[in-house]
């Protein structure tokens, strides 16, 4: 129930390396003209061979960690949803998942809905399932797919899922202007309590025969249960943040604000029954998760496909006792963004502003060449992570340019294009000013994280340091994440020049949330006539030509590294260690049923 990525979300885990000093690896050239994954190879499943305690399993609890160092919000509705803490520290409920996938993110027939295509009507059908309910006994019903998209269009909807992709629904753009109150494009044959919506599009995708594609959708909202709540409200309501129902195998026992969640066996869950009489999860900062695994206070982390361990934990842990590793490429990576514009909340559109600090195309090429990632991560990615040469990470296997060079060391250059662009050091200075002679100060923003990851930030300060740009942490230090995520989500932010994000991506490689010109996420506001032309291009009907797709895909990911308004960092390989005790984990997106099909070999940890 957790491999299914309906949405893009934002990561707290950023880069996990050692906590020495990197200026071992700060030769003035790459020793790697581009990136090479080196990666573990770990198994995606843990075969566990050992026989089921069925009353351990019946009466036991699976004990789940989820590494951070900032609260969860509380944020249980998946539209609304931003964080990738949330997402996690809900998990067990299913998120209201509508689609059952295959290996490949394919939906496939057998979830909560099943899907029916119809190029030629240019709809999309969603029959529920007869037997689907919600935690608290409640039928989901035809009104509860459509309320979702109401959600997600609302004009004061607090959600970032939204983008002009939805758009291509008929009547999604008027709705979502408030020049009316339904979206004329979903129609449900049998009424609100009825089990079949048929949506109506402008034009059909190819992205759409895939889970987390920006077109459809892929989780309900409780209707019934939340219509009295104003949709501008529904995200500090006691229905999302206190007493939330779900569709998946477990439902909501308690939660301690920001800090645990706990669950037990949902008895009107569709599908397979969960097994584990209790699930708990608990937030275990970032500096102490691996003491807390090696103590054997938990039998693994929440699943997260972005990856919430890196290198160091992967060295502290891999020959753990009483564990076994699994994990697999993760759908997500770390990256560079500069600040180019803003979002016009009028008009829903991110708009350049040419007058911005960072809008000299040779000033970000420079800082990304400046930077050494190929040997921080090389020296202390242990495998778990490498440099990202582009925004798709290979986990995309058919879109992924693996030829691409992207920004590997090069102080020379960096230090060229520079003095190409006026950046220069006058007057004795240390630092460069900037081309009309005044004072040049970059303000970089970074979450607060792991000790080893930190003292990361510090070598890349030194980095651009080296090259005579005057950077500094934009508050002085870094920030804590829920903050750093939502001063970059503020319509004009001007605090952060540029920063280090992470992304947990949905399971369908279409960039139009994330760096679409009406993306919420798009919080650098790199916006261009190519860019759109571009990203639509990803969807509209050359698209169906897959030799067409990919080529823009490439395309696309050149255009973006050559325009380094975003950058890739790291990408990065998703694992975890697994006690001993569980049997049936499973990390594979074919695998549907993964809370389900979860039993325990003993009552103890091994």
């Amino acid at each position: 129930m957790v491999k299914t990525k309906n949405k893009v979300i934002l990561s707290a885990a950023v880069t996990f390396l050692a906590a020495v000093t990197l200026a071992g690896c700060s030769s003035n050239k790459s020793s790697s003209s581009n990136s090479s994954s080196g990666a573990v190879n770990l198994p995606t499943a843990y075969k566990n061979k050992a026989a089921t305690d069925k009353k351990a399993t019946k009466n036991g609890t699976l004990k789940l960690a989820m590494s951070s160092n900032s609260p969860f919000q509380g944020i249980t509705d998946p539209i609304l949803a931003s964080n990738a803490t949330d997402s996690e520290a809900f998990a067990p409920g299913g998120s209201g998942s509508l689609f059952n996938v295959d290996k490949n993110y394919k939906i496939i027939d057998g979830g909560l809905a099943n899907q029916k295509l119809d190029r030629k009507a240019k709809t999309a059908t969603i029959t529920i399932r007869n037997n689907a309910k919600w935690s608290n006994g409640s039928p989901v019903i035809a009104k509860d797919v459509e309320y979702a998209y109401e959600v997600l269009g609302n004009k004061k909807s607090t959600s970032s899922q939204y983008s002009s992709d939805f758009e291509n629904i008929e009547g999604m753009a008027a709705y979502h202007k408030g020049t009316s109150d339904t979206i004329s494009g979903i129609e449900m044959p049998d009424g609100n309590n009825g089990k079949k919506v048929v949506i109506h599009f402008k034009q059909m995708s190819p992205s759409m025969k895939f889970s987390g594609n920006s077109y459809i959708w892929g989780s309900v909202e409780p209707y019934e249960y939340i219509k009295d709540v104003p949709i501008a409200k529904l995200a500090s309501s006691e229905q999302v943040r206190k007493n939330p129902i779900f569709t998946g195998p477990y439902k909501l026992d308690k939660v301690v604000e920001g800090e645990s969640t706990s669950w037990s066996p949902n008895k009107y869950y569709y599908g397979k029954k969960a097994q584990i009489g209790h699930i708990t999860i608990n937030v275990v900062s970032m500096n102490n998760i691996d003491k807390a695994i090696q103590s054997k206070k938990y039998d693994t982390v929440v699943p997260e496909t972005a990856g919430a361990l890196g290198g160091t934990n992967y060295k502290n842990l891999k020959n753990l006792k009483g564990y076994t590793n699994v994990g697999q490429a993760a759908l997500g990576y770390s990256y560079f963004a500069f600040n180019l514009g803003h979002y016009d909340t009028k008009t829903g559109k991110n708009v350049a502003d040419s007058n911005k600090k960072m809008a000299n195309k040779k000033l970000r090429q420079a800082m990304m060449y400046a930077v050494n990632v190929d040997q921080v991560s090389k020296k202390f990615g242990n495998g778990i992570k490498w440099r990202a040469n582009t925004l798709i990470p290979p986990v995309f296997t058919k879109y992924y340019d693996k030829s691409a060079k992207g920004y590997s060391l090069n102080i020379k250059k960096a230090n060229k294009l520079l003095n190409e662009a006026g950046y220069k050091k006058r007057n004795g200075s240390k630092w460069r000013s900037d081309p009309n002679g005044k004072k040049l100060v970059i303000h970089f923003g970074a979450m607060s994280s792991s000790s080893t990851t930190e003292a990361t930030y510090q070598n890349y300060l030194q980095q651009w340091h080296k090259v005579g740009l005057n950077v500094k942490y934009a508050t002085g230090k870094p920030i804590e994440p829920n903050s750093f995520y939502d001063t970059l989500q503020k319509p004009n932010q001007n605090s952060i020049d540029f920063w280090l994000g992470a992304w947990s991506l949905s399971s369908e490689p279409s960039q139009s949330q994330l760096y679409g010109d009406t993306a919420p996420f798009n919080m650098g506001h790199f916006v261009t006539k190519k860019n759109t032309e571009l990203i639509n291009k990803m969807n509209d009907s050359t698209a169906w030509n897959d030799k067409t797709r990919t080529k823009t895909f490439k395309e696309w990911q050149e255009y973006m590294n050559e325009q380094a308004g975003v950058v890739g960092e790291q990408f990065n390989y998703a694992w975890q260690p697994v006690n001993n005790r569980v049997k049936g984990f499973d990390l594979s997106p074919a695998n549907n049923e993964f809370f389900s099909n979860l039993t325990l070999t003993s009552s103890k940890l091994k």
